[in-house]
């Protein structure tokens, strides 16, 4: 490594010529938007009528695939991926890595006279049969019980993936073992789905609502990510192998400036960002906004609302896109949680809400909030589910990267909390105290500038700092991280919402429809009075929040390890089973999953550290003494006194701080010896201090590591 590779990349990046202009026009979104996608126009156009409307019949209500049309949609599809220019064709799953997996097969079928045929069968299009104990699965799958299944997800359209020189045909599926258990992350998602569905029907139906359909989950995750030149990426071994920075010290500017955040953007990365969109809108992934997120060499993405299954499925193509498109403008994009230490991390904000049956928002308050029952049913029901199971919910994003990021300054803290804003929470203390008679009204903004439109106000101001905050038709929970597939956490929130729109639907369907606005009124007034603790509309960062939280007996679980007990706890299984989510096994399951690998990211972080330290720093920093000490020889042979004392000094420091970072060395190496992550965590830390430290002192011609200075400013 040593400052060669530094240098050479920091020339290369001097010297690049400059990128040739292109017409700067876009293909017209309406002719290219969803044109990689079996979506319902494909479906139509190669179809048979009738095949076409009982696909369309069990997309829309979720109902099981007739096998009798399988045939006919393989070859329906098969056609089109072929027109397409697909030669192979896989079944595209999510299993518990948390990435995305794919075995690709070929249409071809040889015709016995030295040629081949093109193709495609029901039966491969349902099922197909993956090595399901090469994937973790948490001890379902032993090693010598191979077999596992990939069914067919007809509610997500299949795709095609584009290289420089082929295609293929993705296939949504979801993932089990031969005895049926889920090993990925989209089965539990859909039957959470299924079990939020049923319960809000039931509420909807007691309410005098129309029931008739499903209710959907929908789902808007805004996606974060930091991108970085390939060359000095490539020479920061801690990023290409742990996918964050272990060593270096924030420069003296970053973020406090606060010049970044929706600033105008660099053409290189407007042009990554325009084939970002492109590709995705190809996709049929509704792509929305573009821009500079706070820290520097920070961005956004964010996607109009959809269901919620299919969003998740999109989400995982966009993180594979951005990388994909990043490498073709020699960048690399980080989407890990915090790959620099000292300003903002990323995160994945999950924008979660309802729609009925008739397509009505559920968690749209209206004009007048406080008379709309249906919002307030739903709105305490989340309430109550929220305070109830906040430990679950923290569980649900508590992962290695994710532990570097929240409680920091640009993320909500542990401790879950949800923030209303006044209306609201002037609403729900009426509640509290009998009935809502009024909503407050946010009025109009007079900016003080005649040619400018009066603006209206919105009844509530944001909160950025709230893990769990209601932004005027949703929630927003901010914790999910960046590399995290959003499975996990509103897995967690359909099955918890579930439970507590089903005891409201339970208490209601006791009573004559009559009294029911009665009863849901002391219902509601009931849920308010036991779990009001939860809502927080001040600062979540505070000191002061802490002790209040705690003083409320809200839960504050810091770590990974000890957030993560709360999936075995035997009140979690009888949750997770009552609405057949997850079984007792399923949980264990993910339980030593999620565990494994947080274990397993922490000593490979630790061993790479060791290892850049060992063979970059400590060659460097000995070289730094020897010239400091020759130096040092020659002034003293000169009898020059003067010069002595700050070369002296300068010696000195270095080597003492070199004995610190040797002793921290050896510190590290006994804590991977005992495989303990808390002391692999600490002595991380100790030794980033002394390596830090000597960025400072040694010489900058010396120095191996790309600085932050370059790395965050240099794209």
């Amino acid at each position: 490594m040593g400052f060669g590779l530094r240098k050479k990349a920091l020339a290369n990046i001097a010297s690049r010529m400059s990128i040739e202009k292109g017409s700067g026009k876009e293909a017209p979104i309406t002719q290219i938007y969803g044109e990689d996608v079996f979506n319902l126009k494909a479906m139509k156009d190669y179809l048979p009528k009738p095949v076409y409307k009982k696909l369309i019949a069990t997309i829309k209500n979720g109902t099981s695939v007739d096998p009798q049309i399988a045939d006919d949609v393989a070859n329906a599809m098969k056609g089109w991926a072929i027109n397409k220019g697909a030669s192979h064709y896989t079944h595209w799953f999510q299993p518990l890595t948390g990435s995305t997996a794919e075995k690709h097969d070929s249409f071809i079928e040889p015709d016995y006279e030295g040629g081949v045929m093109m193709d495609f069968s029901g039966k491969s299009l349902i099922k197909g049969e993956p090595d399901a104990s090469s994937f973790p699965s948490g001890g379902i799958r032993a090693t010598f019980e191979a077999r596992g299944y990939t069914a067919w997800d007809p509610t997500s359209p299949a795709f095609i993936k584009r290289s420089s020189t082929g295609a293929v045909l993705c296939i949504p599926t979801a993932f089990c073992s031969y005895r049926g258990e889920a090993l990925d992350k989209k089965t539990p998602l859909l039957r959470s789905i299924q079990a939020i569905s049923t319960q809000a029907k039931r509420v909807l139906a007691c309410l005098g609502e129309d029931s008739e359909g499903r209710v959907v989950p929908t789902l808007g995750p805004e996606q974060e990510y930091f991108l970085v030149d390939r060359e000095l990426y490539l020479a920061r071994p801690d990023l290409v192998q742990t996918g964050r920075t272990l060593f270096g010290n924030v420069p003296p500017k970053n973020q406090q400036m606060e010049d970044h955040y929706f600033g105008a953007i660099k053409e290189r990365i407007l042009d990554f960002m325009t084939e970002v969109d492109e590709t995705l809108w190809t996709l049929g992934i509704p792509a929305k906004t573009r821009h500079n997120e706070v820290a520097p060499a920070q961005f956004e993405l964010a996607p109009i609302y959809e269901e919620l299954n299919l969003a998740v499925d999109h989400n995982m193509i966009v993180m594979e896109v951005l990388r994909q498109t990043a490498h073709r403008h020699g960048l690399v994009c980080l989407l890990h949680e915090k790959p620099f230490a000292g300003v903002n991390g990323s995160g994945k904000h999950n924008n979660w809400s309802l729609v009925s049956p008739d397509g009505k928002n559920l968690l749209e308050p209206g004009n007048s909030p406080h008379d709309n029952a249906v919002f307030l049913t739903f709105l305490c029901a989340i309430i109550r589910a929220v305070d109830r199971h906040a430990d679950i919910l923290r569980a649900s994003v508590a992962y290695a990267g994710n532990e570097h990021r929240l409680g920091a300054n640009e993320a909500p803290p542990a401790i879950i909390s949800i923030f209303l804003g006044d209306q609201l929470t002037d609403i729900i203390e009426q509640i509290e105290k009998g009935d809502a008679k009024s909503a407050r009204s946010g009025g109009a903004m007079h900016i003080g500038v005649d040619a400018l439109p009066e603006l209206p106000r919105d009844a509530t101001d944001r909160n950025r700092t709230s893990p769990f905050a209601f932004t005027g038709n949703k929630f927003e929970f901010r914790a999910a991280g960046s590399n995290q597939s959003c499975s996990g956490p509103n897995i967690v929130l359909n099955t918890i919402v579930a439970e507590s729109l089903d005891e409201i639907a339970t208490e209601l369907e006791k009573c004559p429809a009559a009294k029911r606005l009665e009863t849901l009124q002391k219902i509601l007034q009931k849920i308010v009075k036991q779990h009001n603790r939860i809502i927080f509309n001040g600062d979540n960062y505070t000191a002061e929040w802490q002790k209040e939280a705690a003083r409320r007996g809200l839960p504050n679980v810091k770590s990974t390890k000890e957030s993560l007990k709360v999936l075995i706890a035997s009140e979690t299984a009888k949750l997770f089973d009552k609405y057949k989510v997850l079984s007792n096994v399923e949980l264990h399951s993910r339980y030593e999953v999620y565990l494994e690998s947080f274990t397993k990211t922490i000593i490979i972080e630790g061993k790479v550290a060791l290892d850049i330290v060992k063979t970059i720093i400590v060659p460097t920093v000995i070289e730094q003494i020897r010239q400091l000490a020759g130096t040092l020889r020659e002034l003293q042979d000169l009898k020059m006194k003067k010069g002595c004392s700050p070369i002296g000094a300068k010696l000195d420091k270095a080597t003492g701080l070199f004995e610190e970072m040797s002793h921290s060395l050896e510190k590290l190496e006994k804590a991977l010896s005992s495989h303990s992550t808390d002391k692999i965590i600490d002595e991380m830390s100790a030794l980033r201090s002394s390596v830090d430290k000597l960025e400072l002192e040694v010489d900058d011609s010396l120095w191996p590591l790309p600085k932050y200075s370059e790395l965050l400013f240099i794209y």
